[in-house]
């Protein structure tokens, strides 16, 4: 129960970079640019596959999902620092700060789904190759990828919900450029040991298990992989997989040396580079590594680019002609 003479923390401050100062326009155009290149590649992704044919299939539109999710998990946090770089009070509302909460663990859990239904895809298309298109439908994939974005929906709602519970009586300075859960956790005067063991649980539920299922699917890829006679073969076979083993490297590495850590804290600072690489890095990586290493990829885009300059070229001649 809250003591009466106790204040209730509305706001909090997030200190950020403040250690930094004298970087932190060098830090906005740096992060800007990155943003904008994420959000850009993202969005052509999107609408390439959405516009080209020939990417009508189950591996793109995974892809195109996994696009929306970067543009909406690197949009939760990035926004926020970059207006934080430039301003002197860095104040977020108890509201906001939980609700920014919730977005990031939504998508975060979301992309951890969406990785493994993707695992699943690339199983069955090198393992099973005679019955992918039974066993990986139109109406199958579309299944999947709803079911991906509804448990990240549902994943998200337990986190905010404990941490809204708890007592903040101040300091309200949170030592972080968003609001993440270990430093939340740190600044709340009442007991956090159930949230923190929950919150672990949760954690190793979501990633360990969609990891596990991710590298038991590419135990078998690997298997079929070995058993290709040719090694043009099997270096072909392996292509296909190649940019999504990549993205889960990279993405389940940082996830998991931040959260499933009961109790082991690292510094500040190095919780917040590994922060800036899975939340402004990471989302930059992935359409770079998969439109860089796919050919039909490449070609669409010149094809829809070629496309949409046609379109331009008659609208400008149509208008010309009526004046």
């Amino acid at each position: 129960m809250k003591s009466p003479n106790v204040s209730t923390v509305t706001e909090f401050q997030l200190l950020g970079f403040q250690n930094l100062l004298e970087w932190q326009t060098l830090l906005f155009a740096i992060f800007l640019f990155i943003y904008f290149l994420t959000v850009t590649g993202n969005t052509v992704i999107i609408a390439v596959v959405s516009q080209e044919k020939r990417l009508h299939s189950p591996m793109y539109t995974f892809l195109k999902h996994l696009s929306f999710l970067e543009i909406g998990y690197t949009s939760t946090t990035v926004p926020l620092l970059l207006a934080n770089l430039l301003s002197q009070r860095r104040a977020i509302s108890f509201p906001a700060c939980i609700a920014q909460l919730y977005f990031f663990v939504f998508f975060g859990a979301t992309e951890c789904f969406l990785l493994a239904m993707m695992a699943y895809d690339r199983y069955l298309a090198i393992c099973s190759p005679l019955h992918y298109c039974f066993l990986m439908s139109p109406e199958i994939c579309t299944k999947l990828v709803a079911i991906s974005w509804l448990t990240g929906l549902g994943t998200g709602f337990l986190p905010s919900l404990m941490i809204s519970k708890l007592d903040f009586c101040g300091p309200n300075q949170i030592n972080h450029f968003f609001c993440d859960l270990p430093p939340l956790m740190q600044l709340s005067c009442s007991s956090v040991y159930i949230t923190e063991m929950v919150i672990f649980i949760l954690s190793v539920a979501v990633l360990c298990i969609c990891f596990f299922l991710t590298l038991v699917s590419y135990a078998f890829i690997v298997s079929s992989i070995l058993r290709i006679p040719s090694a043009s073969g099997r270096m072909k076979t392996f292509s296909t997989c190649a940019s999504h083993l990549a993205v889960v490297t990279i993405y389940y590495g940082t996830m998991i040396s931040m959260y499933v850590r009961p109790s082991a804290h690292l510094s500040p600072e190095i919780n917040k580079i590994i922060s800036v690489f899975y939340t402004v890095v990471t989302p930059l990586l992935n359409p770079v590594i998969y439109s860089l290493r796919n050919k039909d990829f490449k070609e669409a885009v010149r094809k829809v680019m070629r496309r949409n300059r046609g379109i331009c070229g008659v609208r400008r001649k149509g208008s010309f002609f009526v004046r």
